[in-house]
Parts: structure tokens; sequence; C-alpha cells
């Protein structure tokens, strides 16, 4: 009887065995190809092989583990991330540039989301750019503005989003010195060095010194300067924190801070602003048309009367300049003056600029201007008989003559800003390792 009972127990364990390879047969013919009508034929028999010899519990494991493996899905590819880097080329525009992963109504679409960020109308040749594109579908276009900043525009389910960023740099801080032997250029060079710095230390202590007349053999520098790197490669200069230069036996030294404007400044370690509050012309001219006057007669209106300014004879669309750090207190338009612009200086002072054609783009009343900062173009708007500025200038509301204002020093430091300075000495000292302190004197000084 029990053998009867393990003899009728082993039928039902075969019949299931047999009723489960039944199934996987069938699954498996639904696939139509050649290749897998071989492997079930070689399933079919290695199976009717094994299961001769093989325990019932054995025969549905293994069943049981080839349905399930031949049901398993294969993963999914991984998506394929191109970058297509370079730079913008001659006549090269947003739209011909595109064009080779978007629709034109696309390449409208992604101008138009940069407008308020920055006009694609106004990318350079030269500039670098990069294309990402996931599976060949676009995904970025990234614009390097300057060498500052960055614009970014992704491709979303939602349209376009532009956003400009920070470029990314790694920088260090070195100390560089060297000896005139003829001219700045040539002792920056042979340091080693670009002649960026040789024209950035000129920005310094163009006030203090004449580099074209007043330098003599022997003459020397130290700079405390950043140098920026991408990817391992030089990028250019940063900030000059500190700077020294010997002339004549006169040493001449200042130091990295911003004003309460935010303007970058260079001080001595005593305060004292190395920038003069005004450059000597709001425009680089040919000549002066006509000077400074209490009685003169007018070229259009030919009568005798004050000319409270200097005009400077230039071509239309020749850049002005604002000639000193300030805000934009009014741009307006009059019969006599055409488009004009006003800049409150500190100190009392003013200036205008009369007769312009077009004004800068951005500018706006309330504004704060940088000192040599493009605010306008020459034109011959108002009374005017050609092309010219009429520049002016105002001392606590009354006109002065340009050409004969005193020229102050821009704003001293203040007294927290002075004990900041004093510290940064050490940034010059060759003798104390200063790796570390730059960026920590900048930190403070922002």
């Amino acid at each position: 009887m029990y053998i009867q009972q393990k003899i009728n127990k082993k039928r039902v364990s075969l019949a299931i065995v047999t009723a489960i390879l039944v199934a996987f047969t069938a699954y498996v013919s639904l696939t139509p190809s050649q290749s897998t009508q071989t492997a079930q034929n070689e399933t079919k028999s290695t199976t009717s092989v094994a299961t001769s010899n093989a325990s019932p519990k054995a025969l549905i494991a293994s069943a049981t583990h080839q349905i399930q493996s031949s049901t398993e899905p294969e993963p999914d590819p991984q998506p394929v991330v191109k970058v297509f880097s370079g730079k913008i080329g001659k006549g090269e525009t947003a739209s011909t540039l595109l064009n080779k992963w978007l629709t034109k109504a696309e390449v409208y679409e992604l101008a138009s989301t940069t407008k308020k960020t920055f006009r694609l109308t106004k990318i350079r040749r030269g500039r670098p750019f990069r294309v990402t594109t996931i599976d060949g579908d676009f995904t970025q276009f990234e614009y390097e503005i300057d060498n500052d900043q960055c614009l970014s525009v992704t491709k979303s389910d939602d349209g376009f989003v532009a956003k400009c960023k920070d470029i990314k740099y790694d920088i260090t801080t070195e100390r560089i010195h060297g000896v005139i032997n003829s001219n700045l250029y040539e002792a920056i060079a042979n340091a080693g060095e670009k002649a960026a710095l040789a024209a950035r230390i000129g920005d310094i202590f163009g006030w203090e010194i004449d580099f074209i007349r007043d330098i003599r053999k022997n003459d020397n520098f130290t700079v405390v300067v950043e140098k920026r790197f991408r990817e391992g490669k030089f990028q250019g200069y940063g900030k000059i924190l500190a700077a020294r230069f010997v002339n004549q036996g006169n040493a001449h030294e200042g130091y990295y801070m911003k004003d309460k404007d935010g303007f970058t400044q260079y001080y001595t370690a005593e305060g004292k602003n190395l920038r003069r509050a005004f450059l000597k012309a709001p425009l680089k001219f040919s000549r002066i048309s006509s000077k400074f006057s209490k009685h003169r007669l007018h070229p259009v209106l030919k009568t005798y009367r004050p000319h409270n300014g200097i005009d400077y004879a230039a071509p239309r669309g020749t850049p002005v300049s604002a000639i000193g750090n300030g805000k934009v207190i009014k741009i307006a338009r009059s019969k006599a003056a055409g488009k004009y612009v006003k800049i409150r200086h500190s100190n009392g002072y003013e200036s205008g600029y009369l007769h312009l054609s077009r004004f800068a783009k951005g500018l706006r009343v309330g504004k704060k201007v940088k000192q040599g900062q493009t605010i306008a173009y020459v034109g011959a708007t108002g009374l005017a008989t050609g092309p010219h500025l009429d520049f002016r200038m105002k001392k606590n509301g009354k006109y002065i003559n340009p050409a004969k204002a005193i020229n102050p020093r821009a704003p001293k430091a203040t007294k927290a800003q002075i004990a900041i300075l004093k510290e940064k000495v050490k940034l010059l000292d060759p003798v104390k390792d200063t790796a570390q302190t730059p960026n920590q004197a900048v930190d403070n000084a922002v």
C-alpha cells in the first residue's frame, strides 16, 4: 500500500512537471524566429534527458527557473550624451548655429526666451559656445558672454529656460617681480607673463606715473595677482590684490578694495585713493572746436552769449565716456541741447554731455556709472552745425571751466577700510608666505 502511494505521488509529480513544460513550450513558441525554435528543441531534448534522472522537486524548480529567466526584461539602454563645442565664426548668428538641432520656430522661441537675459543678436565672433544633446535631441545651449558670465538655455517639456551664470575658475595667487630695462611690457614678458598684466599695472598707477616719459632703467615692480584656470589652461588674470612700482627711486603702492558703491579702487596703506576723480576728457578727440567762454558768438543763433562748456569735434557715433563715478540724474532732449545726459558726482560736482546721437543701452535715470563707462555717442542733435560733444561741468550748482577744474583724488578709504589696508601691506612682503592671505584680504575688503 505504501509503495503504491509512493508511485501515485510520483506520477502526480511527473504530471505537474509535464504540464509546466507544456506551458513553457507554448510560451516560447510565440516567438517565430528560427533561432528561438532551435532553442526550444534543445530545451526539450535537454529537459527530456534530465527528466528521467532528476527528482520531481528538481524538475519543478528547473522548469520554473527557465520560465522566469525567459520573462525577465532586458535593461534599458543608457542615454547617449554628446557635447558640441566651438567658437562663434565670422558672420555666424544664433540661427545659423542652432538650426543643426532646432527648427526655425524653435530657434525663434529660444531667442525670445533670452531677451531679458542676453539678446542673441549680441553674440560676438570668437566667443566660445557649447551645445548638448541627449540621444540626438537638443538639450542645452551655452554661450560665454565674457570672461565672467555665461548664458545658459535649457530645453524642457514646458519650453526653453534662459539664465546667466558665473563662469567658475580655478584660482591661484602669485607674486610677480620684474625689473625695467626699456619698458614695462618688455619687463612683463621677461617675467613670463602676458601683456595684459602690463596694461593693468598701468591702469593702477596711471595717475601717479607717466609710463611713456617717466620710466627709467632699473625701475622695478611687484604685484600679487590672481591667475584664473579652466581645465588646467590659463584663462587670464583676476584681481591684482596689491602692487608696488618703484619709479626713479620713489615707491608707489596700491591695494585692492571696493568702495561703498561697489566700484574697484586702489588705495595706499594710509587710505589715499590712487585714482583721480575725473578723466581728462570724456572721449578721444582730435581737436577742441570751441572753448569755455563767457562771451561767444553762437554759430547757429549768431548772437553773443556764454558758452559754459568745451566742444570736442568728433565723428558721429564716437563713444562718450563718463568722466567719473557717479549717478545718472537726467536723460532728456531739448531744442537747444538736443539729446543730453547729466551725471552727479561726489563733492558737489556734476557733468553734462550734449548734442548726442543716442544713449548707451541700459542707461537710465538713477543708474550708477563707472569712470570711463560708455554712456552715449556723439551726434548733432539740437542747435548744432555738425557732430560734436558739448561737455560741461558744475561745482555746487555753478558752471566751471572743465579745462581748469581742480581734479581731486577720488574719495579716500573709510577708517574701517584703512585698518584692513594696513594689513594688506604684508602682501608685498617677499619674506612672508602669503598663499592664503590675498584671498582672505579680498573677502574682508568686499
